[in-house]
């Protein structure tokens, strides 16, 4: 038997298209507006089917590139993107295209992977920003674990200090730190310009 790579959401794809709304959507529209170069390239990290994020992405006229590990939801993405590359794999291992981004995001998506592997991603995320490059993620500021309602997998939120810290080591410089207006918190880190 292989491992769920989707950590559970391959078994609730279809549930979970049904339920996503547009929370967050215009909070990415005026990050990348007044913090990414014109159509710059951006990895959609754990991009479902694309929508919302980067159909905002893709209308802000930026190259984006889907990495999702639910084969479902990276049909849709498809679908909703069929110029767009994509990848289906497991965010904390991914190859990024082999190759470097002016940004990635990741929205409801840190939270939902075991603590070291959200370590993980963070470095490897470091590693496929080019410099000057910008990470946007969402994830409770307060240290704090849940049951997810869709998967009931557990979710763990590092806390913004320890996030700060697993950024530095990385590489990366927390700038500022954001909420969508469904109260959710979102970290904005960038690489040194060089």
């Amino acid at each position: 038997m292989s491992a769920d790579l989707s950590e559970g959401w391959e078994g609730v794809a279809e549930q979970f298209q049904s339920v996503r709304s547009n929370i967050g959507a215009g909070l990415v529209r005026a990050w990348t507006r007044d913090n990414l170069p014109r159509r710059g390239a951006v990895a959609d990290i754990g991009c479902g089917s694309g929508v919302p994020i980067s159909k905002v992405l893709h209308e802000e006229g930026f190259h984006i590139f889907g990495i999702d590990a639910s084969p479902t939801l990276l049909d849709a993405f498809r679908c909703n993107f069929p110029d767009a590359p994509s990848a289906c794999e497991a965010a904390q291992n991914s190859r990024f295209f082999n190759r470097q981004f002016d940004a990635a995001v990741a929205v409801g998506l840190m939270f939902l992977l075991a603590e070291e592997d959200q370590r993980k991603l963070i470095h490897r995320v470091a590693t496929a920003l080019r410099p000057g490059g910008r990470f946007l993620f969402s994830a409770p500021r307060a240290r704090c674990e849940w049951d997810d309602q869709l998967t009931g997998r557990r979710s763990v939120s590092l806390g913004a200090d320890s996030y700060e810290r697993v950024l530095a080591a990385a590489g990366l410089s927390l700038l500022d730190g954001y909420a969508d207006e469904g109260e959710n918190h979102y970290y904005d880190a960038a690489k040194p310009a060089g």
